[in-house]
């Protein structure tokens, strides 16, 4: 019963045939060994799972790249200065919202 227990914490079959061979029947130093099997088990299983996630991600990234923004650029004479004229550069979205409100 006790050997079903804390086996049940370790996860990975590697980590429990670890633990089955080195232990040695001493409950305090079992107790340790398998806490710090524990432990390098979880920072195993974290850095697969964070490798993994990173892999996907970076996968998913190149099959679907993100689209660029789109703006506007717009040129009108300038109330201050004769010579040059006021341009800007609006993002598309903006554009739309502004012309949405003045037709209210």
């Amino acid at each position: 019963m006790q050997r079903d227990v804390e086996q049940a914490r370790l996860r990975l079959n590697e980590f429990k045939a670890l633990y089955k061979v080195w232990k040695r029947g001493v409950s305090w130093l079992d107790h340790l060994l398998l806490g710090v099997l524990v432990w390098i088990e979880e920072k195993l299983i974290d850095n697969r799972v964070k490798v993994e996630l990173d892999e996907a991600i970076k996968e998913w990234e190149t099959l679907h790249p993100p689209t660029p923004p789109s703006f506007v650029y717009t040129e009108s004479p300038s109330e201050t200065s004769t010579r040059l004229p006021e341009m800007r550069i609006t993002s598309a979205w903006y554009i739309d919202t502004i012309k949405g409100s003045k037709g209210r």
